[in-house]
């Protein structure tokens, strides 16, 4: 299994409840870990078998910039679903940073993952 990590990939959308937060766009910070299973591509150094991570984020860009959301917990389950749904991969995690949303406090951030189960 190959473990692919897309790290810090910062996205404005419209996240929150309170009237400040809703009325303008705000920055969070995604980080996502997709689990798949690459021994093929790596074997024969080949596009085939591969996960093309371009794709997935470019959709997930696609989902946070188009969407708004109230909890940040459904900012990151959204992104999660999107990831699982290509049942190439086996285990995917996604964290979310909303910088600057809790005072004296850098970010607050929500991490889900999810496992396929794989027979076989």
């Amino acid at each position: 299994m190959a473990i692919i990590r897309i790290k810090n990939l910062l996205l404005r959308t419209y996240i929150g409840f309170n009237e400040e937060e809703i009325s303008k766009l705000q920055d969070v910070i995604i980080n996502m870990t997709i689990e798949v299973d690459l021994s093929h591509a790596i074997r024969h150094d080949s596009v085939d078998g591969s996960y093309n991570y371009k794709v997935i984020t470019k959709k997930v860009i696609a989902l946070v910039q188009e969407q708004k959301f109230m909890m940040l917990e459904k900012l990151t389950q959204t992104i999660l679903d999107e990831i699982m749904k290509s049942k190439e991969v086996c285990f995917a995690k996604v964290e979310v940073d909303k910088p600057h949303a809790l005072r004296f406090a850098e970010s607050v951030s929500v991490e889900l993952s999810a496992t396929r189960n794989v027979s076989g």
